[in-house]
């Protein structure tokens, strides 16, 4: 449905999205992550033609956005991080106001808003005025406001942004139902948000592409390495990495933590070798007091983190 390829945008010398491509299946939830800086936002802007790019194409539904914008922002609903609301207008009259701008026929007008309401969970507070709604509610207004067109996809920036965990919960519901119908795009820093919400997910550091998969084939490719932590008492920093390292199948062995007596060592192994029983060997030969032996968990966390922490 989009077919994004090598796309780049340059603010002065500084490049802020470098040349990456990817596509989006109809009726995909696409969760777009990555640190702050990582060029989220400036991607999400330039695929709903509010920016454009330095070089690159976009296509939807084989619509360019070079000769084809108004289109294109037909086909869409888009919500910035800051939804833009006029503060002092109540609900009711402001979702009519939109339902106006985007050609809403009068006759379906009131029915559709209503349908809005009860999906966005509005119902409640369609006469007061958007300035004294909690910041949930005001993204829930933002998010009627988004799909007041009923567009085929829905472009969500940090969606959950500053919302409590009950807000956060009731907004990842909100965006579960809409996705059954429409294609979603939505960016987050929220891990947990993206792996319970999206189909698949694209990591971004440095205007880069770094990963792009489900969650558990994100998983499942970093098992490509399995990580044991040990924690020693009674052992040397220098005896411990020329023993452990010498394990077949012990690819790295890295001192996480070195005090008097005690030692945290973080073990890389191949993980198509069973080397746990190895290592468990090498450790019960010497007089090392063995405190702690766990395999160390893939989360999207983790996995996020070393594909995005400095180097």
């Amino acid at each position: 449905m989009i077919h994004i390829e090598n796309l780049s945008k340059n603010y002065h010398d500084l490049r802020a999205v470098d040349q990456i491509s990817f596509d989006i299946k109809k009726g995909e939830i696409l969760g777009l992550l990555g640190p702050n800086g990582a060029g989220k936002t400036t991607t999400l802007r330039m695929l709903t033609c509010f920016l454009k790019p330095t070089s690159g194409s976009i296509r939807v539904k084989n619509l360019s956005i070079d000769n084809d914008e108004l289109a294109i922002k037909k086909l869409m609903g888009y919500l910035p991080e800051s939804a833009p609301l006029y503060k002092d207008m109540i609900v009711y009259d402001y979702l009519v106001y939109i339902a106006k701008i985007r050609g809403v026929e009068a006759e379906t007008r009131l029915a559709h808003i209503k349908d809005l309401a009860r999906l966005c969970g509005l119902t409640d507070v369609m006469h007061k005025p958007i300035d004294e709604l909690s910041k949930g509610y005001k993204q829930r207004v933002g998010l009627a406001h988004a799909m007041m067109n009923d567009p085929e996809i829905l472009v969500l920036d940090e969606p959950t942004s500053g919302l409590d965990p009950n807000q956060i919960v009731e907004i990842r519901e909100i965006i579960r139902k809409i996705g059954k119908e429409k294609t979603i795009v939505l960016s987050t820093h929220i891990l947990s948000e993206a792996e319970a919400t999206c189909d698949r997910i694209i990591i971004i550091n440095r205007g880069k592409i770094v990963a792009d998969g489900s969650t558990e084939s994100l998983k499942q490719e970093a098992r490509r390495d399995t990580i044991l932590n040990v924690s020693l008492e009674g052992a040397q920093a220098g005896d411990v990495e020329n023993k452990l390292g010498s394990v077949a199948g012990v690819e790295a062995v890295t001192i996480v933590d070195n005090r008097p007596g005690h030692l945290d060592v973080k073990l890389i192994c191949d993980a198509e070798h069973e080397t746990r029983h190895r290592i468990y060997a090498c450790i019960k030969a010497t007089d090392w007091l063995l405190t702690a032996f766990f395999l160390e968990t893939q989360t999207l966390e983790t996995i996020f983190r070393n594909l995005t922490q400095e180097k």
